[in-house]
C-alpha cells in the first residue's frame, strides 16, 4: 500500500477497513515500536491494512514556548513507520484546524470515515482533540457507537520506568549514548542527504559533510565522536560539530561531520551519524588558527575513542535531517 496522507479531510483511503495506532512517535524508541508491532500484528490477523497516525509539528512544538527539542525528522518518522510494519501514514497537518476539532469529530472525520478502522491503538496516557479533552475513554465510548474496538498497550519498562522521549532527550542532553541507545533499541543517529556548506571546513583542513535539521531545535549540541554510515561497505570514523558555528557568526543548527582518511564528493547522498561520545560544549574562539588547533586536538580524541572504545565521562551538555553533503 505505502500511502502517506496529510490532512483529516478528504475521501476514504481504506475501503476494506483498518487497523491504526496514533501518537508523535518522536525517535521511534522501544515503546513506540512496541505500538506500531502490535497494531500491525492485529491488522495481519484481521486482514486489512496497517495505519500509522501522527503529526507535523508535533503538537509539544506547536504549543510550547520555547519550542522544544525533537529527536528525529518527519522524513525519518515516515521511513521508520513503514520498517515497522506501517502500509500507510498520516503525517497530520497540526495547526488551527486540527486544535479546533473535537476529539469525536477526529474519530469520525479521520478513523472511521477516512480509515474505516476497525481497532484502534494508542500509548499510555494518550489525549487528543481540543483543549486534549479526548483520551482511551473517548476512543471506546466512539467505537461503541460507530463498531470499532480501541485499546493502549501498556507501557514498556526500562530500568523500572517508562521508556519515553523526555528520557531520550534527558540522556542526550547529558551526552550519555548508551542509555539513549538502550531507549531507542539502536544507536542515536541523524540521517539526511548532504548539502553544501560554506566550505570553509576544507579550507581549514577539515571538510566535513553538512546536514540540515529541517529547521527544528535539536535534542543535542556539541561536538562528538561519531560513525557516518552510507558512505562505503562499512561505518566511517569521523569527528563531527552539531551547533551553530559561533566562531563563524552562524545561526542555523548544522550537523557537520568531518570523515577521518576520506577525500571525496557526497552532495546529494543520504547518510546518517551516529553519535558515539560527546567530546566538549560548541565554542566561540578568537581567531580561526585558535579554532584549527581545537579541532586538531577534538580529531585526535575521536580518533582514540572510535578506535579504542574508551569514551570519556558523560559530561553535562549545554541546551542550545537534513541535507546534503560534501567533504566540503
Amino acid at each position: 500500500m505505502n500511502l502517506l496522507f496529510r490532512d483529516v479531510d478528504g475521501g476514504p483511503l481504506c475501503p476494506q477497513g483498518s487497523v491504526a495506532c496514533i501518537g508523535a512517535f518522536d525517535g521511534l524508541h522501544l515503546g513506540h515500536q512496541a505500538l506500531l508491532r502490535h497494531a500491525a500484528a492485529r491488522a495481519r490477523a484481521l486482514g486489512v491494512p496497517t495505519v500509522a497516525v501522527t503529526f507535523e509539528p508535533l503538537p509539544r512544538e506547536y504549543f510550547a514556548r520555547p519550542v522544544p527539542p525533537r529527536l528525529m525528522l518527519a522524513r525519518a518518522k515516515v521511513l521508520g513507520l513503514r520498517a515497522l510494519g506501517a502500509d500507510a501514514v498520516g503525517l497530520l497537518r497540526f495547526g488551527p484546524h486540527l486544535t479546533e476539532m473535537s476529539a469525536e469529530a477526529f474519530v469520525h472525520e479521520l478513523l472511521v470515515r477516512r480509515l474505516g478502522v476497525r481497532e484502534t491503538w494508542v500509548g499510555p496516557g494518550f489525549r487528543f482533540g481540543q483543549h486534549r479533552g479526548g483520551n482511551l475513554v473517548t476512543l471506546q465510548r466512539q467505537g461503541g457507537r460507530h463498531g470499532f474496538d480501541a485499546g493502549a498497550i501498556a507501557p514498556v519498562l526500562l530500568d523500572g520506568e517508562a521508556v519515553s522521549s523526555t528520557r531520550i532527550r534527558a540522556a542526550l542532553q547529558a551526552g550519555d549514548f548508551t542509555a539513549a541507545a538502550r531507549l531507542l533499541g539502536r544507536p542515536y543517529a541523524i540521517g539526511g542527504h548532504v548539502v553544501r556548506g560554506r566550505q570553509l571546513g576544507r579550507t581549514l583542513g577539515f571538510p566535513t559533510a553538512n546536514l540540515r535539521f529541517g529547521g527544528k531545535v535539536p535534542p543535542l549540541s556539541g561536538i562528538f565522536a561519531t560513525r557516518v554510515h552510507g558512505v562505503g561497505a562499512l561505518p566511517m570514523p569521523a569527528v563531527s560539530s552539531f551547533g551553530t558555528r559561533p566562531t563563524v557568526d552562524g545561526v542555523e543548527p548544522l550537523l557537520e561531520a568531518h570523515l577521518f582518511d576520506f577525500d571525496g564528493d557526497l552532495y546529494g547522498r543520504r547518510i546518517e551519524v551516529e553519535f558515539v561520545a560527546r567530546l566538549r560544549d560548541e565554542e566561540k574562539f578568537d581567531d580561526l588558527p585558535s579554532l584549527v588547533a581545537q579541532m586538531q586536538r577534538d580529531a585526535a580524541q575521536a580518533r582514540d575513542i572510535l578506535a579504542t572504545g574508551h569514551t570519556p565521562a558523560h559530561p553535562r551538555a549545554a541546551l542550545p535531517e537534513q541535507a546534503s553533503q560534501r567533504q566540503a
